[in-house]
């Protein structure tokens, strides 16, 4: 599969690169970024962190704000964003043009319903093809790593359980841990997979880590000032499904942060390092 690299940038030694490459999952072309520390280029494969972006985002949110490449480039670790969607022609929207369903807010699922079933497929690219195309096209191991914030810490909680095996650690920043419960879940979910609540409960991070047989221990940050907790995320689901299903969760309630970018930047050496320990030792 061809891509097509659009901007590189050095950073910390290392380097910043977007591409553009046609999915054939999604049915349309994507465009991700990669960060590759200075120990790319020395030869042997390093392992790759997967961050998944929340609603309204693309692949430069969090590239751009979250002050991950110092880090990286210390331990080693190569980092892709994805986008957070299918997009260009032909490619459903919200007809109401709402910033929390279609363009942007993909909600990391396979969709089954029409119009969205054709090109709303981001489980399937971020698990298979996405890494699929980084492990061939650049230094990258086998050893992955997934994380992300809001909608994409469910989405990153969600992969991982899913998929025992594929990844060797996990976290998430403010996820959205119980859709089936919340008023953006629920919008989603009945538009991408129907009204049959069942089918829900495959890409609902409470239901499936009382199912999971893989037990990554799971490290969660959440603002207690974030405008979204009680309503959308519901950090105490997840508790409580983690306590009930004895799997490993460190919730850390940070007192003072909201749901912003200023959040993430201040805790994402710790979640850097925790991936680490896991992909590195």
């Amino acid at each position: 599969m061809t891509l097509e690299n659009i901007s590189c940038q050095k950073s910390f030694g290392g380097w910043h690169k977007r591409y553009k490459h046609s999915s054939q999952v999604l049915g349309c072309d994507m465009t991700f970024a990669v960060y590759l520390p200075p120990q790319a280029e020395q030869g042997g494969k390093l392992p790759v962190l997967y961050w998944l972006s929340g609603l309204t985002c693309t692949d430069e949110n969090f590239m751009q704000k979250a002050g991950a490449m110092r880090m990286a480039a210390e331990l080693g670790l190569i980092i892709v964003a994805p986008d957070t969607s299918p997009r260009g022609a032909g490619v459903p929207d919200d007809p109401e043009n709402a910033w929390d369903f279609g363009l942007g807010a993909g909600f990391y699922l396979n969709a089954t319903q029409e119009p969205w079933a054709k090109h709303y497929r981001m489980h399937d690219y971020v698990v298979q093809e996405l890494p699929a195309l980084v492990e061939a096209h650049f230094p990258a191991s086998d050893k992955r790593g997934i994380s992300g914030h809001s909608m994409g810490g469910h989405g990153a909680l969600v992969c991982a359980l899913r998929n025992p095996g594929r990844y060797q650690s996990v976290s998430a920043f403010s996820p959205i841990n119980n859709p089936m419960d919340c008023p953006w879940g629920q919008k989603a979910f009945s538009h991408y997979l129907g009204d049959e609540r069942s089918k829900w409960r495959e890409w609902d991070a409470c239901v499936l880590i009382g199912e999971a047989s893989e037990k990554l221990p799971l490290l969660v940050d959440q603002g207690d000032r974030d405008d979204f907790i009680a309503t959308q995320l519901k950090p105490e689901a997840l508790q409580q499904a983690a306590k009930a299903a004895g799997h490993p969760l460190e919730l850390r309630l940070q007192p003072g942060y909201d749901h912003s970018y200023f959040f993430i930047a201040s805790f994402i050496d710790d979640h850097l390092r925790h991936h680490g320990r896991a992909l590195l030792g």
